[in-house]
């Protein structure tokens, strides 16, 4: 619920959740929203992290498995060629050189796990940042009530100027176009209707 107040792409909608932020909540609201959103982000950061280093942990386990594979392969007394029963004589390949490890081979399993473990580990830390977020905005009854109305005022500003838009768009098209844009219009107000906070703070 707090995201819509932080930096968004969109100028104008950044600019519409400031003045939000700024009139319709009391400074200890402003306060929480910020301390949620540091929760967040410092979850995420915490949990890419720990997951880039368990992923790393385990690239390195797997480059020793096969490197204690393959040298064990290679001190293994090896058929050097296979008599069929018509006598006839086949040699067996050499296997040593696919199971010798290589660079490129470690690099990319390092590559996989690591950005492997740092995506797992980000979204478990998004995960728990969200319900840590969730918390702090939620401890104080009041503070979340006013939260929530200015989200839905934020919502409303929102839907109205996609509105407006819609409108001035099809002010330019068709008249065969104008039934449909007053059936639009009508649903998106009664959308606008049900997104209107309560009166209780």
């Amino acid at each position: 619920m707090f995201a819509i107040f932080r930096g968004h792409p969109n100028k104008d909608l950044a600019e519409l959740g400031e003045k939000h932020m700024q009139h319709d909540l009391q400074p200890e609201d402003r306060a929480r929203l910020r301390k949620a959103a540091s929760k967040v982000s410092t979850h995420a950061t915490v949990g890419s992290l720990l997951g880039l280093g368990l992923g790393l942990a385990m690239a390195w386990r797997i480059r020793q498995n096969r490197q204690q594979l393959f040298n064990a392969f290679r001190m293994m007394s090896k058929p050097t060629e296979v008599v069929f029963a018509n006598g006839r004589r086949e040699t067996v390949p050499d296997l040593e050189p696919l199971l010798r490890p290589t660079r490129w081979g470690d690099i990319a399993t390092y590559t996989a796990f690591a950005l492997g473990g740092s995506m797992l580990g980000g979204e478990t830390g998004l995960l728990t940042g969200s319900a840590a977020a969730t918390s702090t905005i939620t401890r104080d009854p009041i503070s979340r009530q006013r939260i929530e109305n200015a989200f839905r005022l934020f919502q409303i500003d929102v839907l109205k100027r996609q509105l407006n838009g819609l409108e001035r768009e099809s002010k330019e098209s068709e008249p065969s176009s104008m039934d449909s844009w007053e059936r639009l219009k009508d649903q998106a107000g009664g959308m606008v209707s049900s997104l209107k906070p309560s009166s209780s703070h």
